[in-house]
């Protein structure tokens, strides 16, 4: 059973979706601010998380700033309808996904586990020598999906699971270029609706972790009006 943590000020918003999740099958653990909820995951880290952004004591920016320190968990952010700037600032920072409210509970169930099935996917749960799954060298970039592990020119890469799987897309076929879509399919499930902006905001992620090794990585290009290519260095 996995354990989910919600958090956010909204009583009413953790009454309503714990009910959700727990008639699923979920474990839930409820939390009204970031705080409380940091303290809980020093002592044990939930499976994944839904974090409110705007709330009290400690905001969901700087709880998922201080879980990614230490936890590549799955995280998803409840975004109000406006906010454009954090949904994009949220992804940059490490979340995987973000849902705007208001928003449909079966939506977020269905979003939570496709993160689920993904992050079991890469902890080695679904084996198999496929393309997939075995080690992967192109150049200067060495993936082991099995063990979640990307290096580059010999330098570790921290990546959440969406960053791992839209870069192990574009790397598997160097020099093919990837439509949006075709990356919306490789990262989400077919329920799951996402715009171009979200897979904008994950490979953007992606290139400022990748720079953190090496300032001058440009394996992954943009085409304009068509998507993103992989080129081998």
């Amino acid at each position: 059973m996995s354990k989910i943590a919600l958090v956010d000020d909204d009583r009413n918003i953790l009454t309503s979706v714990s009910m959700t999740l727990e008639a699923e099958g979920f474990e839930v653990e409820t939390y009204n601010d970031g705080q409380s909820a940091l303290d809980a995951f020093s002592k044990k880290m939930p499976d994944m998380a839904v974090f409110d952004i705007k709330m009290p004591r400690m905001d969901g920016m700087d709880l998922l700033q201080r879980v990614r320190q230490k936890s590549r968990m799955p995280v998803i952010f409840l975004t109000s309808k406006d906010d454009e700037i954090d949904e994009v600032l949220g992804l940059r920072m490490g979340a995987d996904d973000y849902v705007k409210k208001p928003f449909s509970q079966r939506l977020l169930v269905e979003r939570i586990r496709a993160l689920l099935r993904r992050q079991e996917a890469q902890a080695g749960e679904v084996v198999g020598d496929t393309e997939d799954t075995k080690l992967m060298t192109r150049g200067s970039l060495t993936m082991d999906p099995l063990r979640h592990a990307v290096s580059w020119k010999g330098k570790d890469v921290s990546l959440t699971v969406t960053e791992f799987l839209l870069l192990q897309a574009l790397a598997q076929r160097p020099g093919f270029v990837k439509s949006r879509d075709q990356l919306m399919d490789v990262a989400y499930d077919d329920q799951v609706y996402v715009d171009d902006r979200t897979i904008d905001s994950h490979i953007k992620r992606l290139r400022k972790k990748m720079r953190t090794v090496d300032e001058d990585f440009s394996a992954i290009e943009t085409l304009y009006g068509i998507g993103y290519r992989y080129n081998e260095e």
